[in-house]
């Protein structure tokens, strides 16, 4: 078996990138980097005080800079932002330097996982549901068009979900897992 690429956690806010992320590193004994985080470290300052200061232009810009810089590390786990996928650079950087794991969840879940955080500045609005669905709209495709694998978030526990994406992971980086894996259950 090869060694495991970069793993790069893409999806909406309150898909759990961070929980599974964190879980997802501790299992392979890696480092885990969550993108907002490091620029909140590295400014000394919260996402929110950015949008404030900086407006979002000036966040994408310091999320595209922390997204070139951690997707060249070696053997790393790294959560990024909902909004990490709406720059082409971003987009490119995580699918040419990993394996990128899109963590689908609904509008629904996200307004439960999201409905006491303060943190989110998008969020900070009469409607969060409607931007929500906006936001939705407008990603889905980048997500799905960035990613190598797709894992459904809803209901599930967060272990569920990492072991779903070593699985499958694995199999990307050998094939031969499957036909091992189908043969297995033919002779059984």
């Amino acid at each position: 078996m090869q060694d495991l690429p970069n793993l790069y956690l893409i999806g909406p806010m309150g898909a759990g990138k961070s929980t599974i992320g964190r879980l997802l590193a501790a299992e392979l004994s890696r480092p885990f980097f969550d993108s907002d985080h490091a620029i909140q470290d590295r400014c000394g300052a919260d996402i929110p005080w950015i949008f404030d200061v900086e407006g979002e232009l000036g966040f994408r810009q310091r999320e595209s800079q922390m997204i070139d810089e951690l997707t060249q590390l070696p053997s790393v786990v790294v959560a990024t932002g909902g909004g990490a996928v709406l720059r082409e650079e971003n987009r490119r950087a995580l699918r040419e330097r990993g394996t990128v794991i899109y963590l689908l969840t609904t509008v629904d879940q996200q307004l439960k996982r999201t409905a006491k955080d303060r943190n989110r500045p998008l969020l900070q609005c009469d409607n969060r549901e409607q931007v929500l669905i906006d936001m939705f709209a407008t990603r889905d495709p980048l997500y799905r068009a960035t990613s190598d694998i797709t894992v459904r978030t809803d209901r599930r526990s967060p272990r569920a979900v990492v072991n779903e994406i070593l699985r499958r992971v694995h199999r990307l980086v050998d094939p031969l897992e499957i036909a091992r894996a189908t043969s297995k259950k033919v002779s059984q």
